[in-house]
């Protein structure tokens, strides 16, 4: 299947279909349910190394592995359950990934019993609004910034794994906390609004 042209898209997503779906009705939406917030979060850090694409063509794999990310159940994992893990070829099966998503499971329930939800922990660090960029190019686009820095940087000491500052960065662009479109793909204005 080839990927259609009609519309002007940020080129990153042109490589196959399931990307280009992801970048038109995902990619850069903001995110408020904590649910999507840890969907995001168990598959960036497994992207840990790896290519977006490989991630994105296993994430039905993940749902399934992961209860449908539901934080509650992935939090009590058993270590029997991770050993099965390690045998899913639906995953990334790397076993330190893994146990960071249990721990960071975890994790996330205490930042939601301290802020009330995840949601409202995370954009408190872009003070509540999408941070809109204007990219002109592939080339402008920073792989951290000052923001990323710190959430990463607050993640570690709250005890997180395979969050790092480029890592978050994805993971804001993902969730809509920044707005990476090119200022001439038409998703740019549809996400700005």
């Amino acid at each position: 299947m080839t990927v259609p042209k009609e519309k002007n898209r940020c080129p990153w997503c042109l490589g196959f279909p399931e990307y280009v779906t992801y970048h038109d009705t995902e990619w850069g939406v903001p995110v408020y349910d904590d649910r999507i917030h840890f969907e995001f979060l168990v598959l960036e850090s497994a992207q840990a190394g790896l290519s977006w694409a490989t991630i994105l063509k296993k994430r039905e794999g993940y749902r399934q592995a992961f209860a449908d990310f539901d934080y509650k159940v992935v939090a009590e994992f058993p270590e029997s359950y991770v050993q099965e893990l390690l045998q899913n070829p639906e995953i990334i099966r790397n076993v330190l990934k893994i146990r960071a998503a249990i721990n960071n499971a975890q994790r996330f329930m205490e930042v939601q019993k301290e802020f009330g939800s995840f949601s409202n922990y995370i954009w408190g660090f872009v003070g509540g609004k999408t941070i809109q960029n204007s990219l002109r190019t592939m080339g402008g686009a920073q792989a951290t910034t000052p923001e990323s820095d710190l959430l990463a940087k607050d993640l570690k000491k709250r005890g997180f794994k395979f969050l790092g500052s480029t890592t978050i960065y994805a993971h804001m662009q993902a969730t809509g906390l920044v707005n990476d479109h090119l200022v001439d793909c038409f998703r740019y204005a549809e996400v700005k609004k």
